[in-house]
């Protein structure tokens, strides 16, 4: 459950948490169609706090809006400036924070005509997505039933709220099986992503991830691939069956909720010898050195809060 805080930014200013509210009629919630982010805030190791790849992930919010005709009527550098002021608003160190664009009230019926584009930014403190066992132990896969969305289907490059309606269906299926997280093919039968994650996988020391056809661009994939690149591994993109994954020697998604979640087992074949691998632990202790600004090579990626 989302933790309560004190203030939420709307549309140009900072509201209680308790009054930032929209009408019913807003286009958005019966049509599906909003843009959105999930970005993290983290505490450094030098007390100061840090948004990691705020900049990435704000140019991707916009992009987002642009693939779906929504004008944003701030600037990135507003959209910016009011995720920093809603974390220091709410007296928050650690953070997930969440901008959605979306579409007001007005007019209904599928297009939604002139109405106003709406901007908001929600910020809550948020731990690890699937668990602090799941990033320590790994967890357990289950192959959905349902496809991931394809171009024709799907605008696939944008992070918008319809294309989740497909994550909602392929989690809720396998977690009712008894699983942890959902796999999810494309419609060529291939492997593309987790209902809300970026998957990876490593054999013979070389790690292996789906191409951007039908998967959204994850700024924490692309940080994981500069990562081990510069850590000496090779990194590759490539269409794979999913019996490639029960062969591997490691399997990790990646995310800004998830970061880099180790997987033991996929449709019950358990992956490597059943635990994080020596690639993914590396990686992972990596990946908090960066965005804890322990690793000084890539302090550009911290967006500091007293900045």
């Amino acid at each position: 459950m989302v933790k309560k805080m004190d203030k939420i930014w709307m549309d140009g200013e900072l509201v209680a948490w308790d009054d930032a509210n929209i009408h019913i009629l807003s286009h958005s919630i019966h049509y599906g169609l909003a843009a959105f982010e999930g970005i993290r805030c983290y505490l450094c190791e030098n007390g100061r706090s840090a948004i990691f790849r705020h900049v990435d992930h704000t140019k991707r919010l916009f992009d987002s809006a642009r693939i779906y005709l929504m004008d944003i009527p701030f600037t990135e550098q507003e959209i910016i400036d009011a995720a920093k002021d809603t974390l220091k608003a709410n007296g928050l160190k650690e953070a997930y924070i969440r901008p959605i664009v979306f579409i007001g009230d007005g007019n209904m019926g599928v297009h939604p005509g002139d109405n106003p584009i709406r901007v908001s930014i929600i910020c809550w403190e948020w731990g690890a997505y699937l668990g602090d066992e799941a990033l320590a132990k790994g967890i357990r896969v289950k192959t959905s039933s349902f496809t991931r969305h394809h171009p024709n289907i799907m605008m696939t490059k944008a992070k918008v709220s319809g294309n989740y309606v497909n994550s909602i269906l392929a989690k809720r299926e396998v977690t009712l099986a008894g699983y942890d997280e959902a796999l999810m093919l494309d419609h060529l039968g291939y492997v593309a992503e987790g209902s809300g994650e970026n998957i990876f996988y490593a054999r013979d020391g070389v790690l292996t991830t789906p191409p951007l056809t039908s998967v959204l661009p994850g700024i924490t994939r692309d940080t994981v691939i500069k990562l081990a690149s510069d850590m000496g591994y090779g990194v590759k993109e490539d269409l794979f069956p999913r019996d490639a994954l029960y062969t591997a020697d490691e399997v990790f998604f990646t995310g800004t909720a998830a970061e880099i979640t180790p997987i033991r087992e996929i449709d019950d074949r358990i992956i490597g010898d059943g635990r994080p691998g020596p690639i993914t632990t590396r990686l992972q202790d990596a990946f908090f050195d960066v965005v804890k600004g322990r690793n000084k090579k890539y302090l550009d990626w911290l967006d500091f809060l007293d900045d």
